[in-house]
């Protein structure tokens, strides 16, 4: 990464972070994950604690990935959203082929032996190293954030953190196919996808949960960080 990058991404999460303290969102980094599940059990209980960023289930600590919380003036929890490095050892087509487990929805009850994952010509692409991106949350209710466009300013808030951090080849990660549909893959700043790549099977309903792969590049990731923060907020 260069000189210029690196100042380039410290500019536009400086810009992302006064815009959010503008409109009342402090933003806090963090990388103890044990920290993060105690926020999220006492803060954000309708909406359990990600396996991917469970340390307890899974290998992630402060070398590895990091995780963003939003509070307003009362100190209330209106946000958060985590980022977890990988170091593919091939593609991340072939790493998720067996791993997509380890990456389901939270607060379901899933059939996991039923649950499939096809992988997409993106997830082919992608090698060396990849950032997941998970955890998105916004508070909904009254005097809510959501419609501002402040989430898809956060979102990529992440994605600079991450590039500041380890700049990555790639980052990714899946979103619900509903959401997809309305244009939240746009929204939250990422400039590719695979559609029909996640099929979670429920295991009290015949129902399936379809997920999209979403995924950037580093050059995209240059090009996203181009737009002035300030655009992003309606």
């Amino acid at each position: 990464m260069s000189i210029h990058d690196t100042f380039s991404e410290a500019q536009f999460t400086t810009g992302i972070a006064n815009i959010a303290l503008a409109k009342g969102m402090a933003l806090q980094l963090g990388s103890d994950f044990s920290t993060y599940a105690n926020i999220i059990a006492q803060h954000r209980p309708e909406q359990p604690l990600g396996a991917p960023f469970d340390a307890t289930k899974q290998d992630v600590n402060h070398e590895n990935g990091f995780w963003v919380t939003g509070w307003d003036a009362d100190g209330t929890l209106v946000h958060t959203q985590a980022m977890r490095r990988f170091d593919l050892a091939s593609n991340l087509a072939d790493f998720l082929q067996d791993g997509f487990r380890d990456f389901p929805p939270s607060g379901l009850a899933l059939d996991l032996k039923k649950s499939r994952y096809l992988p997409g010509p993106g997830a082919k692409r992608i090698r060396g190293s990849a950032c997941y991106h998970g955890e998105a949350w916004l508070k909904g209710g009254e005097n809510s954030y959501r419609g501002s466009g402040i989430a898809g300013a956060l979102a990529r808030f992440s994605m600079a953190s991450a590039a500041l951090r380890w700049s990555p080849d790639y980052l990714f990660g899946f979103m619900p196919e509903r959401h997809a549909f309305r244009g939240l893959v746009e929204r939250e700043g990422y400039m590719h996808s695979d559609p029909g790549a996640l099929f979670w099977h429920m295991l009290d309903s015949p129902e399936i949960l379809r997920g999209y792969m979403v995924w950037m590049g580093r050059d995209d990731l240059t090009h996203m960080m181009a737009t002035p923060p300030e655009t992003l907020i309606h």
